[in-house]
């Protein structure tokens, strides 16, 4: 059908280009239902009636004629707002004096076949002169359409003839396109603003879950575009975007049924005039409630649909609306003037005057009806638009303050067109009016909300507003205690996928379901998030750990071998005890240094040994408490040395008894060669080589004190780093030597013939402190922490103890217990033993 239209017009185009040929009417005729001739025509479509189409239209072999039946107050209102500021103009002296402005006003029925026919009746009253034409329209400019759908097909039909069309309510961000639309002008803002605030209120409000429904035209297809874009880079996720146009009954329903099944609280309507009546009556009949609906300017202030029925489902909707803009001395004319000069027809006792006046009356019914003019919302544009042709028709006519116009001036649409482009204006209500490539760019919005006062009557009460022309940070206010929310309540409603993250956890996307679906995990061990819907958990810094709740980052925890903790203090009791048990047996061997088994055992490298000993058992104290610069040196060079004295004592008694042993035989004189001086010079080399080890150690690499954070990642273990390692296993490795050789020794001399063999206790003492050091390597290297350093402490104390048991015990027992077998005799058995 429309293909048909453009061939028509296409046809219509060339005969008027022709000059001085038969001019014929193309098409059916189409008469206006308002009008008023002047020196310049303004045209306006508009709907003032509705359709309604014939019960059996889906069953008929052919489609049925449209009824227009019930008036649309608005667009009637709209008309008369047209008429009333083309008459303001014509009384001014000083826009467009002495010329009048008449008009032709159409009625589209809101259907875009009428709206065709329409702007055909527009385009067909050529200016005839006798039998011929000159071609060119009277239209000098159309003001409509009401539906961005049907401007569209306006502005493409009016294109070619490059008539501009100036559109109070078509907001579709399509018609931006200059390209396209290169005669199309605007006084509302596009719905490239509206879209975007749509979800920026969805933002503010804490939503970020919702379901999205727009009519399947031009002005929802477009504009639900923006707000799903705006969006997603908000990060508001859309569980379902479905649409539907008025004519399809199956697809409203299935529209109705995914609102019933989503989880989505909250939707966001773009949806038309027309279809969002069918939507509203579709959830009522269904009693569907408890959706808070965000809607958009051409449905939230339709008194229309707020019923007490439809309120059951839509109280508390929230959208956006144009400003309500008080028009001087209108609602004087809607009552008086109109219905007396403009008005075609009156009635009288129920009559009416004149012949074919009976389609208007309906539109009398509204004579005496005022309740809507102060709401009506969109009034101010349509007075805008007719300003805005009549400040371009004043500069295009040369007209000057205090002068009359040029009336002889032929003026073409395509002129309109270019001075549009320049005007600049203010309207008497303060409205700065200026157009762009894009239509009017002041978008100013006013928040309303749905709301029953307690006597039962509705309002749309404004509850904020949304100023494009405004800094981004000031565009959004909104008074949140005003708002009446779904059901009559007070608090908010929830609409999310997925509850909030808390501080501690990070939201982890569900696979195939928006970024909004998301599962809580707790944050790995080291990592917080201090935020609540944290993405990403933080690292804590190196030296810090996360707390049991995740949420904040604290000092590590400190480990070392403490003096105060049970193991410390265990370790310490047996060190002690230790050095007690050696003093007693010194003190015991001092009190018995003249006695036979004292005398023989070398009373002297006893009481060295003794005291290495004591030396071994409080160099293990120094392994405990926290490690300092002095404490690590101390600890292993005094361990070291003392070990090193300890083991040469040994290994000196071991020789002693070797010697002796050789000096019983006939004509050996070995005793010289190992008296007491060679044994103590022999104590002091071996002792002698361990501190030269343990000073290159010092110089070269010395131990210190170290933060290790790799074993334990929740927690600092302060422990001496050895320096140089080479060194560490030289000092064992020295007393690992001197060890094996003193057993080596020993286990020779074992089988001495003697009473008391000390020889063979030297063996067992040398078998455990081997026994000790060998387990001690995998244990130390293996041992995490503190007990590292408890391994180290433990094979000191039980290798000194191994030689202090092993090598004494037999002795104090003689010495306490059996005291008769503390002679010569007995300790020489048949062998005579000279010591010296």
């Amino acid at each position: 059908m429309i293909l048909y239209f453009y061939t028509i017009l296409f046809l219509h185009c060339l005969q008027a280009k022709a000059e001085n040929t038969f001019c014929q009417i193309i098409g059916e005729a189409k008469y206006p239902l308002l009008s008023k001739d002047g020196d310049v025509t303004i045209g306006g479509i508009f709907a003032i009636h509705s359709k309604e189409t014939l019960p059996s239209f889906e069953f008929q072999q052919k489609p049925q004629p449209l009824l227009c039946s019930s008036v649309n107050l608005r667009d009637f209102r709209l008309a008369q707002i047209m008429i009333f500021a083309i008459e303001e103009i014509n009384k001014s002296e000083n826009l467009l004096p002495n010329v009048s402005i008449g008009y032709r006003i159409f009625d589209t029925c809101g259907s875009r076949l009428s709206s065709m026919s329409a702007t055909m009746g527009l385009m067909n009253e050529l200016k005839f002169a006798a039998e011929t034409c000159n071609g060119q329209s009277p239209i000098h400019a159309i003001i409509g359409e009401t539906e961005s759908s049907a401007t569209v097909i306006l502005s493409r039909t009016t294109g070619p003839f490059k008539i501009p069309v100036i559109s109070h309510s078509a907001s579709c961000e399509c018609l931006s396109n200059r390209k396209d639309y290169p005669s199309f002008f605007r006084t509302i803002s596009s719905d490239y603003h509206q879209g975007r605030a749509l979800a920026y209120i969805v933002k503010y409000l804490g939503w970020s879950w919702v379901g999205a429904v727009n009519s399947d035209n031009d002005y929802g297809n477009y504009g639900m575009a923006i707000f799903l874009n705006t969006a997603q880079k908000e990060g508001i996720c859309v569980e379902y975007s479905v649409k539907f146009y008025r004519t399809e009954t199956d697809k409203l329903k299935k529209v109705v049924d995914t609102i019933k099944k989503s989880t989505a609280k909250v939707i966001v309507a773009f949806v038309s005039f027309i279809e969002m009546g069918l939507l509203i009556e579709q959830l009522s009949i269904q009693n569907i409630t408890g959706f808070q609906i965000i809607g958009v300017e051409g449905w939230i202030t339709s008194k229309n649909y707020i019923t007490p029925n439809s309120f059951h489902s839509m109280g508390g909707s929230l959208g956006f609306a144009l400003r309500k803009i008080n028009l001087e001395g209108f609602l004087d004319y809607v009552t008086k003037s109109f219905w007396g000069t403009a008005f075609p027809c009156s009635q009288t006792e129920g009559i009416l005057s004149t012949v074919g006046c009976s389609k208007y009356k309906d539109l009398l019914l509204l004579k005496n009806y005022t309740e809507d003019v102060t709401e009506h919302r969109y009034s101010s544009h349509v007075y805008k638009a007719i300003y805005a042709v009549a400040h371009s028709l004043h500069s295009l006519l040369k007209c000057k303050e205090g002068e009359d116009c040029e009336k002889g001036q032929t003026i073409q649409p395509q002129q309109v067109v270019e001075a549009l482009k320049k005007v600049n204006f203010t309207v008497k209500f303060g409205d700065h009016v200026w157009f762009d490539s894009t239509g009017a760019t002041i978008a100013h919005y006013e928040v309303v909300n749905w709301q029953q006062h307690s006597d039962g009557s509705f309002q749309f009460k404004q509850v904020g507003y949304y100023d494009a022309s405004l800094p981004p940070e000031q565009r959004f206010v909104i008074n949140i205690g005003s708002i009446i929310w779904p059901g009559g309540n007070l608090e908010k409603p929830r609409s999310v996928c997925s509850e909030s993250c808390f501080p501690g956890t990070r939201k982890a996307a569900q696979k195939g379901r928006p970024v909004c679906c998301y599962d809580c995990v707790p944050c790995a061990d080291g990592e917080i998030s201090n935020e609540t819907d944290s993405n990403n958990c933080k690292q804590c810094p190196r030296e810090y750990w996360s707390n049991a709740e995740k949420n904040k980052c604290v000092l590590k925890a400190i480990e070392f071998l403490s003096f105060t903790e049970i193991m410390g203090i265990v370790l310490v009791c047996f060190s002690l005890f230790g050095v007690g048990l050696t003093a007693v047996v010194a003190i015991l061997f001092y009190s018995k240094k003249d006695s036979p088994i004292v005398k023989a055992n070398n009373s002297e490298l006893s009481f060295l040994l003794l005291f290495s000993l004591t030396l071994c058992f409080l160099c293990s104290l120094t392994f405990i408490g926290r490690p300092t610069e002095w404490s690590c040196m101390l600890r292993h060079t005094a361990f070291g040395i003392t070990f090193v004295l300890c083991i040469s004592c040994v290994l000196g008694k071991t020789i002693v008894v070797l010697m002796a042993f050789k000096a019983t035989l006939p004509g050996s004189n070995v005793m010289k060669w190992f008296g007491p001086t060679q044994q103590r010079l022999s104590v002091l080399a071996f002792t002698l080589i361990q501190v030269l080890i343990c000073m290159l150690w010092l110089t070269i690499s010395p131990p210190f004190p170290n933060k290790n954070m790799t074993y334990y990642k929740e927690k600092i273990i302060i422990e001496c780093s050895l320096g140089s390692t080479i060194s560490f296993w030289a000092v064992l490795g020295y007393i690992g030597l001197l060890a094996v050789l003193c057993f080596v020794l020993a286990f020779l001399a074992r089988t001495l013939p003697d009473n008391f063999n000390e020889a063979k206790f030297i063996t067992f003492s040398m078998l455990i402190f081997c026994a000790v050091w060998i387990t001690f390597i995998p244990a130390y290297v293996s041992s995490p922490g503190k007990f590292t350093v408890a391994v180290e402490i433990f094979a000191i104390l039980a290798s000194s103890f191994g030689l202090l048991l092993c090598i004494f015990a037999p002795k104090c027992y003689i010495i306490i217990c059996k005291p008769e077998q503390n002679t010569k005799q007995h300790v020489m058995g048949k062998t005579s033993l000279k010591v010296q």
